[in-house]
């Protein structure tokens, strides 16, 4: 068993994401149901469940020590590489700096954003956050947020530039593939300057980033309108095996879903295959991106 090597370790889920995974497939393997384990930690099945999937900030040392026992471990190779995920899962992660302003379970999303090697995003609506200007930022926030203090806003804005890092990091910069529907270029956020500024920042992205745009002619490539969707890939370790399973992270107003399963995930990827197919090339979106650029020019 080998663990993450990464020097971004604890600023990043992957560690408790990858000590729930090893658990999870240790208590299967040894027939166990969460009902049955639970009770022998004192704990609830609801805990025990969260654990497996990564979503716990904090899993004690002896306690792994003690799922190592229950689940009949006794490889003292595997049991090091168990406890030395737990310790590096309770590193404190940057952004729980902002817990006060993120809602929901997002704090989990921008774990594995900054865990991710590779991240599709589809956004027929808006840029994502990870490319958006702070002009554009403060557009969408402020009315998304109305009663939030100047503040506040100026705290969110600040996230989002920090998880655009990724991109422009000098060190293993995450490789980004962004398609945005082509009526999202002239939905006006801010007013003209910003939407200029915001559409000329998605023009001159780093080469690590690939900006396609879905033209209106194309219509609904998947057949019906999927909404936004981010796939989220973790890369592989020196074995040749993935490191974490893939995401297809979706999000809507009413709330956010993970979705992991083998079946969920290939449906999402030839999803953003056939959408992809039907995109312009980057150097037709680019010039694209610059031209409605103009039109926005005062």
């Amino acid at each position: 068993m080998t663990t993450n090597d990464s020097s971004d370790d604890n600023s990043t889920t992957l560690p408790r994401r990858q000590l729930g995974q090893y658990l999870k497939e240790n208590r299967l393997g040894a027939g166990l149901k969460l009902e049955e384990v639970a009770p022998l930690m004192q704990w609830s099945a609801s805990k025990l469940s969260r654990i497996e999937a990564g979503k716990s900030p904090n899993v004690r040392v002896v306690d792994v020590e003690a799922l190592c026992r229950i689940y009949d471990i006794e490889d003292a190779e595997v049991v090091a590489g168990l406890i030395g995920l737990a310790k590096q899962s309770a590193g404190k992660s940057w952004w729980q700096a902002y817990d006060d302003i993120i809602s929901g379970n997002f704090d989990l999303y921008v774990g594995m954003e900054s865990s991710a090697k590779h991240i599709q995003i589809f956004r027929p609506d808006m840029p994502s956050g990870l490319f958006q200007t702070a002009g554009y930022a403060h557009g969408v926030d402020r009315v998304y947020f109305p009663s939030i203090t100047e503040e506040e806003l100026a705290r969110r804005i600040e996230l989002k530039t920090k998880r655009q890092a990724l991109i422009t990091r000098k060190t293993n910069p995450v490789t980004i593939e962004l398609i945005i529907q082509e009526g999202a270029l002239r939905t006006v956020v801010g007013g003209p300057d910003v939407m200029r500024d915001e559409l000329l920042h998605l023009a001159n992205m780093p080469i690590n980033v690939t900006v396609r745009v879905l033209p209106f002619e194309v219509g609904f490539p998947a057949g019906l309108p999927t909404g936004p969707f981010t796939i989220l890939d973790f890369g592989q370790d020196a074995k040749g095996r993935d490191v974490s399973p893939t995401v297809v992270y979706i999000e809507s107003y009413a709330g956010d879903m993970y979705l992991e399963r083998a079946k969920d995930v290939g449906r999402y990827r030839q999803a953003y295959s056939v959408i992809q197919q039907s995109s312009l090339d980057v150097a037709s979106s680019k010039r694209l991106l610059r031209q409605v650029a103009k039109e926005f020019r005062a």
